[in-house]
């Protein structure tokens, strides 16, 4: 089932819709950032349901609190619109708001139920555990304005972008999943392109369910990590030479990485879960940055939230390839010591691809390598 019972869709549509581009010009707008306006568009595609819009005051004061909206469904990210406080003294409670991007061009309709402020240190400290402004996430907060606006949203924008073809929303990947006839479906997230590590997980799992969903997340990240389109190309290598294509989907999750850990694993979780995925595969220090969450943190978070539905799939241990083993091995299952380990470490393997040193194909298959490799620079500057 959808989060909350039921998937959620706020596109505007037909006549509804033109009325809303002709009431456009009348409104007061709000110009959105591109992160805005993706979290916009995942409230309206269902990735976030239950969520109709912008949090409102009770259900944001809910999820610091409680990790729960006001009804008590789980939630842990709060998905909040910010606007300074001059912007915000303009507006009343009841209006109706123009959304717009950063050309003018009309995106949705906000149905502003309420205007509030909110404890910057309170929100970062409930989110990501650390009010330490080297965390990335942290940084985000308090770079934040200080009023948040609450409300339904109406999306006039069915705009795709980016990468349309692989931009699948909750509605398209549940007819997906039931025109190929699985019944069970792991979800794997990623902001990385893959290593044979990544592989052979997929793959373990894989031989567990009828099917599974590669779900990179698309959006924006931290310097080093790699871009976007360089993630796309390695996957789109791997799928068509080591996978069986008829039980693996290549799409995206639009959506920019928070690294609030054990948190956004419980967020990543809903998002699958809304998806149609029944399992998502939840590694060692998923959706983390530094040395700011236990390595298994968001691996144990899931045993205090069971209504969730979705099942973690959790794989443990610190994997590398053992030349005396001849193959993919972790420290829970390899009596080898250290100098047969060749471990799969992405700052060494970025390494390899700037200095255009080809790695051992015990860590990259070669075909996604040469994927890698035409772009001039892979990495997030």
């Amino acid at each position: 089932r959808p989060h909350g019972g039921v998937l959620v869709n706020r596109f505007l549509e037909g006549d509804a819709r033109q009325a809303a581009i002709e009431r456009a010009g009348e409104l007061k707008a709000i110009h959105l950032s591109r992160d805005y306006i993706v979290d916009l568009k995942n409230i309206g595609t269902g990735r976030y349901s239950p969520l109709q819009g912008f949090l409102n005051e009770g259900d944001y004061a809910s999820v610091i609190a409680e990790n729960r909206l006001s009804d008590g469904t789980v939630w842990t990210i709060p998905i909040v619109l910010d606007v300074d406080e001059s912007t915000a003294s303009t507006l009343k409670e009841g209006d109706d708001l123009l959304l717009a991007d950063g050309n003018g061009s009309a995106v949705a309709i906000l149905h502003l139920e309420d205007k509030y402020t909110f404890d910057k240190e309170k929100h970062a400290r409930s989110v990501f555990g650390t009010t330490d402004t080297d965390h990335p996430g942290v940084a985000r907060v308090y770079s934040m304005n200080d009023v948040l606006l609450g409300g339904e949203v109406d999306i006039i924008d069915d705009s795709r972008e980016p990468f349309p073809e692989y931009n699948l929303s909750p509605a398209e990947t549940r007819k997906i999943f039931e025109e190929r006839g699985w019944k069970t479906v792991a979800a794997f997230q990623t902001r990385n392109a893959p290593h044979l590590g990544h592989e052979n997980m997929q793959k373990t799992v894989l031989a567990l369910v009828s099917g599974l969903l590669i779900h990179p997340v698309i959006g924006r990240k931290k310097k080093g990590d790699f871009k976007d389109e360089v993630i796309l190309r390695s996957y789109e290598a791997l799928i068509e030479n080591y996978f069986p294509k008829e039980r693996v989907l290549l799409s995206i999750l639009p959506m920019e990485m928070r690294y609030a850990g054990p948190k956004e694993a419980i967020h990543h979780a809903i998002i699958r879960k809304n998806h149609g995925c029944t399992h998502m595969i939840v590694g060692r220090d998923h959706a983390g940055v530094g040395n700011y969450y236990p390595e298994e943190a968001a691996i144990e978070i899931f045993e205090e939230y069971p209504e969730l539905e979705i099942q973690p799939i959790t794989i443990r241990g610190d994997f590398f390839h053992c030349k005396r083993c001849g193959h993919l091995a972790s420290d829970r299952t390899c009596c080898h010591d250290e100098s047969h380990h060749l471990k799969f470490n992405g700052t060494a393997i970025r390494k390899m691809l700037v200095e255009g040193v080809v790695p051992p194909p015990e860590l990259i298959r070669p075909e996604v390598y040469e994927a890698q490799r035409k772009f001039e620079n892979p990495f997030v500057d």
